[in-house]
């Protein structure tokens, strides 16, 4: 079977998904946008939104460019002819560098688009909620789903269309960093704007002045909206963006490198075709994942929607269900499209057992996602337990929250273990590989689910300052809980798929080496990575803390711009009593000045030790400590971003629970304990807890592209050899 034959599945799906995502725009742009008041506030928040898209897309363009010029003048990686004898190129990488900025470009391209949707369904969505519970969950859910198919779109054409042209995953390899660069850029200044504005609202409107959710007299209310839309719309879809393509070039790497080799057969001998059958295979299940996803899609449509949070789950279930058939089915054509002498029993056996791999990745996604969901629901113990100790004051909240983050973390780490035990039993490293691509291979649903979030949280907000009346807040409070809920398992989901797509990564990083190595010297430049080698051990080590490092600046960064907008709220309530009055409307322009500019300047320094750290490592310590510093980086920042994420929404939702009347409700100091744990939680769940997927990915991702230049310094040993 020719190659082209077989990306043409996800190249047709990847279309389809983007022309189902102009229909789905055109479905929401046609609502009614509400009244005068309601389209003046959603005016705010697109102008807000839009103006910090253009500043940061400027800034992006100034990074994108300076790293595709570093990567046209280094030494390419390893060359994949048609036949697949493999060269070290000396010429300019022009290839991966115009790669580098497509992936860089289309990560931008369906971050924009779904914010853009996103601020315009935000007031649609609310108005929809005055007809029925179904209209506003319509509007919302397909809103999102613009988000969602517009990620998985871009990238199946993109990564199709490369391959097609140029045969080599090394060099769609840039693709996937392009995606990756943006997407950390996107998610850490979107968490940095968000938690500025939603911090310096509750700690000044609700906590000093009792002030409801979304009061229109709050300076920071419009700067909150917005950042819900550059934060979880633009942000989180670039970052499962990064997670998707990822996923997809590390089991495309690894193909290319492990049949040439043959470690994948046994030492069988292998034709062409099967080859590349290998490399394409990940490409075709996600083509086949998206079809999943849009029935899925059309599944909540058919079968109606005025229970907003069970839509939302059995949508993914059912895209889950759709998926392990479809899979099973190409599979199957897969195997039937290759000359009965070209493939022998072992090598079909061997195309099933990928295939049930991606399946228990996919499982296993929603194992994860459901764990997420009993550590952070409003009805589940976790939270009334943290709820309950609000009582006893600001300090016990945060102590029983943390503990519960922490607690949260086994779980998920166990069932990491055993799908990547499964995995491996079945199809080795790349078995591992797959399962990261089978629980990434219905993120159109996912990031749909995800994006729905914000766009109902924004309609709540406008819902109330349109003066729809208390009827119509709680029917938008409705769809907002569903919405906290669909987020929570998004988020687990997330991090799941990040430490499955990394792991293959790092897997990928040690075969390319190895394979230099072999070429350069004749020995494996990463044999084992033993902990009793210095190198090695301090290349782990520092893997460990840079999680840490990564997370104390974001939510430093938060801190010092909350305190900013705190002094900003305060101001302007003291200087202008007509505002708490509702006499004036506020400054909302100087608040979400504050929250672009402090978010732009403080995400920089982070973006740029996610490359320069690795990149040192590896100069200094040499290749297998650079491999072991990922490892470490991966294993800790699991802890890291499932405990975080997981705590901060428990927080929330604790918080979410007693304003709807419970112990005390709203004003009491019980109250007030609980927006204490909930400012906490803020940066931890929407700012440090998911930038660390992101960041992984990035590291891993610079590791494998910086590869050709790091074997320059003592073959890879490194400068310093202890």
């Amino acid at each position: 079977m020719d190659v082209p034959i077989i990306l043409i599945v996800a190249l047709i799906a990847g279309i389809l998904s983007i022309a189902m995502a102009m229909y789905f725009r055109y479905l929401v742009l046609r609502e009614d946008p509400g009244n005068e008041r309601m389209q003046e506030v959603a005016g705010y928040i697109e102008e807000g939104a839009k103006t910090y898209i253009k500043v940061q897309y400027k800034i992006l363009g100034i990074f994108v460019g300076v790293l595709a010029v570093a990567m046209l003048f280094l030494p390419s990686p390893l060359k994949k002819s048609d036949t697949y004898d493999r060269l070290v190129a000396n010429a300019l990488n022009w290839e991966q560098m115009l790669s580098y900025i497509i992936g860089a470009v289309g990560s931008m391209f369906a971050g924009w688009l779904g914010m853009y949707v996103g601020v315009k369904a935000n007031t649609r969505a609310a108005q929809g909620c005055t007809i029925s519970t179904k209209k506003g969950f319509d509007i919302a859910f397909f809103g999102g789903s613009v988000m969602g198919l517009a990620v998985v779109g871009v990238a199946l054409i993109g990564l199709s269309i490369l391959y097609w042209i140029v045969p080599d995953p090394m060099i769609v390899l840039g693709f996937s960093f392009g995606a990756s660069s943006v997407a950390l850029f996107m998610k850490c200044g979107g968490g940095i704007y968000t938690k500025t504005a939603d911090v310096g609202a509750d700690l000044v409107g609700k906590a000093e002045y009792d002030l409801p959710e979304d009061d229109p007299r709050n300076p920071a209310t419009i700067a909150d909206n917005v950042g819900d839309n550059v934060g979880d719309i633009a942000g989180m879809g670039s970052d499962l963006f990064d997670s998707y393509v990822a996923s997809i070039v590390a089991s495309m790497m690894l193909a290319a490198t492990l049949a040439i080799t043959d470690t994948i057969w046994d030492g069988m001998d292998l034709d062409a075709t099967i080859r590349f059958t290998l490399v394409v295979f990940p490409v075709v299940l996600c083509g086949v994942g998206l079809m999943a996803s849009l029935l899925g899609i059309w599944y909540i449509k058919w079968k109606g929607s005025e229970e907003p949070g069970k839509a939302l789950n059995t949508g993914t279930y059912i895209s889950t269900l759709i998926f392990a058939g479809l899979s099973a089915l190409f599979t199957l054509l897969l195997i039937v499209g290759v000359p009965s002498d070209e493939i022998n029993e072992d090598q079909i056996l061997f195309l099933w057992k990928l295939c049930a791999c991606a399946v228990i990745g996919l499982f296993a996604g929603i194992i994860l996602g459901l764990t997420s969901d009993y550590f952070t629901r409003d009805d589940r113990k976790p939270t009334r337990k943290m709820a309950e100790a609000a009582q006893e004051g600001h300090a016990v909240v945060i102590l029983s929250g943390f503990s519960y983050g922490l607690l949260s973390v086994v779980p998920p780490a166990i069932g990491i273990v055993i799908a990547m035990a499964c995995a491996y039993l079945l199809g080795g490293v790349f078995g591992v590989a797959m399962a990261a691509v089978g629980m990434l291979a219905i993120v159109g649903t996912i990031v749909s689910n995800d994006a729905y979030g914000p766009i109902v949280d924004n309609a709540r907000g406008i819902a109330e300052q349109g003066d729809l009346g208390d009827d119509i807040i709680r029917t938008a409070d409705r769809l907002d809980s569903a919405g906290n809920t669909a987020k929570a398992i998004t988020k687990g989901f997330a991090i799941g798929a990040a430490n499955l797509t990394v792991f293959a990564l790092l897997f990928s990083f040690t075969a390319e080496a190895n394979e230099i190595s072999q070429l350069e010297t004749g020995t494996d430049i990463i044999d084992v990575m033993d902990l009793l080698n210095l190198n090695v051990l301090i290349g782990a080590f520092i893997g460990v803390v840079v999680p840490a490092l990564f997370s104390a600046l974001l939510i430093l960064a938060v801190q010092r711009n909350a305190a900013k907008m705190v002094d900003e709220i305060r101001r302007q309530f003291e200087t202008n009593p007509k505002i708490l009055s509702g006499e004036e409307a506020a400054d909302f322009g100087k608040t979400i000045d504050i929250a672009t500019k402090g978010s732009l300047r403080e995400l920089i320094l982070p973006s740029i030790i996610s490359i320069i750290i690795p990149i040192t490592i590896g100069i200094l310590f040499g290749v297998a400590a650079l491999g072991a510093f990922l490892a470490g980086a991966i294993l800790s920042g699991f802890v890291f971003a499932i405990m975080m994420s997981n705590s901060g929404g428990a927080w929330d939702n604790a918080k979410k629970w007693i304003e709807d009347g419970n112990l005390g409700g709203k004003g009491t100091e019980v109250h007030k304990a609980s927006i204490t744990g909930d400012t906490v939680g803020d940066p931890f769940k929407d700012t440090a807890g998911p930038s660390i997927n992101t960041l992984l990915v990035v590291m891993s991702l610079t590791a494998s592209i910086f590869l050709g230049f790091l074997m320059l310094f003592g073959d890879g040993a490194g400068l310093l050899v202890f």
